[in-house]
C-alpha cells in the first residue's frame, strides 16, 4: 500500500507531513515517526506531522519527535502544516484553526500574487508560573533568573511554557557554546518533570537575538518556533530585549512579537522541499 506524503521545512527545521483527513494511518506513531524520521533509513526530519480531522477547530496537528515521542506544539511545524492545507486544497481560507496539544491556534497566510510569502501564528498566551510548565520547585511562581546546575555548571535559567516546555539560558556567544555536549543535561534535568527544550541565546541588542536549541526528543535543530517565542518571553521578563524582536536561528530568522493582549505571535518561512510516495 503507497501513501503520499510532502516534505517541507521552516527555517531548516525539517518534517514530513502525511494527510489523514480522508483516511486514518493505523500505525503506532511512535514507531512509524522513528522509521520516517531516520535520516539513513528514512526520509529524514526532525518530527513528522499529521493532519486529522477535528470536532473542535478547523484542523488538527498531530507531532511526533524523532525519537517517536509526541510533542504538544511545534511553531515551524504549524506554519508548513498551514502552507500545506492552502497549497495542497485543503482550505481555500488564508486565517483558520488547528488543534493541537497546545490548544487552538490560528495561523494567517501571507500572501503576494495569490502565493504564500509567510505565514503569521497566533501562538496563544505564555504560561509561566512553575508547575505549570512544569519545572519542581516553584509552585505558582515564576522562573525567572534563578539558577540550575548542570553537569556541574551553574546557569541562570528562565523558563516558559509556549503549550511545551522552554529553558531559555542567556549566554555571551551562543556559537560557541557547547550545545551539543550539554543539551541532553538540561533536557534530562531532574527539575524538569516532562523534560525540556533548551535555548542557549545571545541578545545582540533590544529587538535582535541570537539563539541556538536543544529540542526536547529531537537534540540540534537548526530552528524552534516555541522557542523563539519563549526566549522573547524570557528576554522581556529579564529586561533584556522589548516585546518585538528578530531572532537569528541556525536555519533563518524568525519575528516574533509578545503583544499587550499577552499573545505572541510569530512570522517566518514555511517551503515545500519534496512530495513523495511510501510503501506502508
Amino acid at each position: 500500500m503507497e501513501m503520499k506524503f510532502t516534505k517541507w521545512q521552516g527555517c531548516g527545521n525539517d518534517f514530513v507531513l502525511v494527510d489523514c483527513l480522508d483516511n486514518s494511518l493505523n500505525r503506532d506513531y511512535a514507531s512509524f515517526g522513528k522509521e520516517l524520521c531516520d535520516r539513513h533509513y528514512g526520509i529524514g526530519a526532525d518530527g513528522i506531522l499529521v493532519v486529522e480531522p477535528s470536532k473542535k477547530a478547523d484542523f488538527r496537528m498531530r507531532i511526533i519527535n524523532a525519537d517517536g515521542s509526541e510533542a504538544e506544539m511545534c511553531g515551524n511545524g504549524i506554519r508548513c502544516f498551514a502552507r500545506y492545507l492552502y497549497d495542497f486544497g485543503r482550505t481555500s481560507k488564508t486565517e483558520f484553526t488547528i488543534e493541537t496539544g497546545a490548544g487552538i491556534l490560528v495561523p494567517a497566510l501571507e500572501l503576494e500574487n495569490n502565493k504564500v510569502t509567510g505565514v503569521r501564528v497566533d501562538m496563544g498566551e505564555p504560561v509561566l508560573e512553575g508547575d505549570d510548565i512544569p519545572v519542581k520547585g516553584f509552585g505558582k511562581n515564576k522562573v525567572v533568573d534563578e539558577l540550575l546546575t548542570v553537569n556541574g555548571q551553574r546557569y541562570n535559567m528562565t523558563c516558559v511554557s509556549m503549550g511545551n516546555p522552554h529553558c531559555v539560558i542567556f549566554v555571551d556567544d551562543t556559537d560557541n557554546f557547547p550545545i551539543e555536549k550539554l543539551g541532553s543535561f538540561f533536557e534530562h534535568h531532574e527539575a524538569f518533570p516532562r523534560k525540556t527544550n533548551t535555548e542557549f541565546v545571545t541578545v545582540r541588542d533590544k529587538n535582535h537575538m541570537r539563539m541556538r536549541v536543544w529540542e526536547r526528543g529531537a537534540a540540534v535543530t537548526l530552528a524552534c518556533g516555541t522557542g523563539s517565542c519563549a526566549s522573547l518571553v524570557a528576554g522581556v521578563l529579564t529586561g533584556r530585549t522589548e516585546r518585538n524582536a528578530e531572532i537569528e536561528l541556525d536555519g533563518g530568522t524568525l519575528q516574533v512579537e509578545w503583544a499587550y493582549n499577552n499573545h505572541l505571535f510569530m512570522t517566518g518561512p514555511a517551503e515545500l522541499v519534496f512530495t513523495g510516495n511510501l510503501d506502508i
